[in-house]
């Protein structure tokens, strides 16, 4: 009985479970199955807004371009202290930048080995920096204003010109549409060194009620300098001190077919440096009474674009554009007793018609006309003064065919023809083609030629900081032409949800016709002189392997090594000041919720040849050794603003001795161009952002 009794009991109370457990599993879906019936017949029923977010590369590589382009986001320039263009390629393994002199605080950047003097700089795709603007141009685009920067590896699209060697790097700046209505970057610098930067947009036009859309931005920068700095107790700065005003002002218009897009900038920076005393801005002029080697930059630049488009045909992709750029620069340096005057002014325009012949294939045909007219004056005391005043006016026709097949197989065949009322006419021809055979590997090759005419004295400024002597070719500078070819490969490994990137390249240019300077004959002369067929060249090999190890965690590293040569006197030699390799690691973590970001980044640059010194009073070695480099930054976020510190150089390693002969700096020695290192040692920097982000 008792036993009757308990398995009731326990028959009622498993039952009562069972219920409770069928009352949880069917009572909610039939709640949910009526809230949807009654969503149909009910028309005020709002749906939650469902938000899906994934976090994009900061550097990409393209995989179905035939060109060797890697696209940097903005967020990866904010992995470090991106103040301009110049300090942009800190975390890249391609793009070197160093100092140019231990003076002025010139940057120059390196790309397959060669200066920046071969790479086409581009801004939106017009002329950007190029003639007089080699020198500071670099540091005339502020890096919160960049939307993002393409580098491309060898000789590039011969729509946009002759004037890629080595490569083209095209700067793309924010756009009204898509930036932030009101932006604010703020920096300071342990050598109070400060920047701010302000950055609107505002949406002219509403196009919900008219049929064209206009929005405008607004970009404002400006920095100074004002900390007389000599670390190294030599009395020379070693940074310039000095300001920089910079504002841009554009307009995109959208009027059904029609794209139109304005562009205006004026800039306005001075640099003084040298031996300027301790009032940073009292530059005192040279006199018998004074001999301080004083030097004083002065630069104004106004330039503007403006982009024309209008789509014919959108089945057929048939459309035509033009560009028109203008730029007027105005430079007055003075170094020591050695003065430099120069004014560019350049007009531009490139007309294009583009269309698809059939599916996959692609044709642009188009003209072009550049114009160049300089007006540059040089005091080489004692040596006298040079007028090199010029003008160039190069008018050229373009086309170009490109044909993809699915995402296997991609090619663009290109070819220009020019003429210049300096050198006469000339012949582009360019080919790229890339290969995918499976979708984890990627084969890319690519040749052509390349041009420009060198501006002698803005290509190699550096020098001016010196006391060598200019001799240039009796016979005058001939226009430099140079083979370009390179093969590239890529290879997309599946590790479990990851992937790992490795890539390898090897790159040759070669010079028919070139600029040589010629450092080892007489340690106390700069002698230009045309390579006219002799062996010149530069070779690239570089490995690099990029990976997110874990959820945020991206690590890459690369090794590259260079071999450039030239031909002195009949003696082929490696050319001084060239690094022979250089590693990189860098490294960066993004917490789960992006509260904190951590970024770490390792250069290891090798060494090289310097010019050869004097045999009777060497006042310095041969050679150089390879050195290191750490930066570190730490970021925080907050829903609209983040605050960010960062350190470089933290390995404080410096060039012993950047400026020779500094104690006679108008001596016969003087000297300090020679540099291969840092000027000055460690900094930190604290900087902040804020944005008004859209609705």
């Amino acid at each position: 009985m008792v036993n009757n009794l308990s398995f009731q009991r326990m028959t009622r109370r498993f039952c009562a479970v069972y219920c409770l457990l069928l009352s949880l599993v069917f009572v909610p879906g039939r709640l949910l199955a009526q809230q949807d019936s009654l969503a149909l017949t009910t028309s005020d029923f709002n749906l939650q807004e469902v938000s899906v977010s994934a976090r994009r590369a900061s550097t990409v590589k393209s995989r179905t371009s035939a060109f060797d382009t890697q696209k940097i986001n903005s967020s990866e320039l904010c992995k470090a202290a991106c103040c301009n263009l110049s300090e942009a390629f800190e975390t890249n393994a391609s793009v070197d930048v160093a100092y140019s002199d231990a003076a002025t605080g010139a940057k120059q950047i390196r790309l397959l080995g060669l200066s920046g003097t071969y790479v086409q700089l581009l801004t939106e795709n017009t002329p950007g920096i190029r003639g007089l603007a080699q020198q500071f141009g670099m540091e005339y685009i502020p890096g919160p204003w960049m939307e993002s920067i393409q580098v491309s590896k060898g000789t590039a699209s011969v729509i946009n010109g002759y004037e890629s060697t080595t490569g083209q790097i095209n700067i793309e700046y924010l756009k009204p549409k898509t930036q932030d209505p009101l932006a604010v970057n703020l920096m300071l610098n342990s050598e109070l060194h400060s920047e701010v930067n302000l950055m609107g947009a505002w949406q002219v036009t509403n196009p919900d009620s008219t049929d064209t859309d206009v929005s405008t931005s607004l970009l404002a920068h400006g920095q100074l300098m004002p900390m007389y700095m000599d670390g190294n107790h030599d009395s020379f700065m070693d940074m310039p001190t000095g300001g920089q005003a910079n504002v841009l002002n554009r307009w995109d218009i959208f009027h059904g077919r029609y794209t139109g897009r304005i562009l205006v900038r004026g800039i306005y920076d001075q640099r003084f440096a040298g031996q300027g005393g301790t009032n940073p801005f009292m530059h005192n002029r040279m006199t018998a009474a004074d001999p301080a080697y004083n030097i004083n930059l002065l630069t104004w630049r106004v330039e503007g674009f403006m982009k024309n488009g209008y789509l014919i045909d959108p089945d057929r992709g048939m459309s035509v554009g033009i560009i028109t750029a203008l730029s007027h620069h105005n430079q007055t340096n003075e170094y020591g007793n050695r003065q430099w005057l120069a004014a560019q002014t350049n007009a531009y325009l490139n007309a294009m018609f583009q269309t698809e012949l059939a599916e996959g294939h692609k044709l642009t045909t188009g003209l072009s006309v550049n114009y160049d007219k300089y007006t540059e004056n040089i005091t080489l005391a004692p040596a006298g003064s040079a007028d090199l005043s010029r003008q160039e006016l190069t008018p050229g026709i373009f086309a170009e065919y490109s044909y993809l097949l699915e995402e296997q197989l991609s090619l663009v065949a290109g070819v220009r023809a020019d003429y210049s009322t300096q050198y006469g006419f000339f012949f582009t021809p360019r080919f790229n083609i890339r290969y995918t055979p499976w979708e984890w590997w990627t084969i890319r090759a690519g040749a052509g030629m390349g041009y420009r005419s060198p501006n002698i004295i803005a290509d190699n400024a550096s020098w001016l900081v010196s006391s060598r002597k200019f001799v240039f070719p009796t016979e005058g500078i001939k226009q430099e032409r140079a083979i370009n070819a390179g093969i590239s490969t890529t290879f997309h490994v599946p590790i479990k949800s990851k992937e790992l990137q490795l890539s390898g390249e090897y790159y040759y240019t070669h010079f028919l016709q070139g600029t040589v300077l010629d450092l080892d004959t007489d340690p106390h002369t700069v002698t230009f002189l045309n390579s006219d067929g002799s062996r010149n060249f530069a070779q690239v090999w570089q490995l690099e392997a990029s990976m997110e190890v874990l959820r945020g965690w991206t690590l890459t590293t690369a090794f590259r090594y260079t071999d450039v040569r030239q031909t002195v006197n009949g003696v082929l030699r490696e050319k001084p000041l060239t690094p022979r390799f250089k590693g990189i690691i860098t490294t960066s973590y993004v917490t789960p919720l992006r509260h904190w970001q951590f970024d770490v980044t390792a250069q290891f640059n090798g060494g090289g040849r310097l010019p050869d010194p004097d045999a009777n009073n060497p006042l310095w070695q041969p050679y150089y050794k390879w050195y290191p480099q750490l930066m570190a930054q730490i970021t925080k976020y907050w829903r609209t603003c983040s605050l960010y510190l960062g350190a470089e150089n933290m390995t404080n390693y410096c060039q012993k001795q950047p400026v020779i002969a500094a104690a006679e700096p108008f001596g016969p020695d003087f000297d300090a161009a020679m540099v291969y290192a840092p000027v000055a040692g460690w900094k930190i920097y604290l900087g902040f952002r804020w944005a008004l982000t859209k609705e």
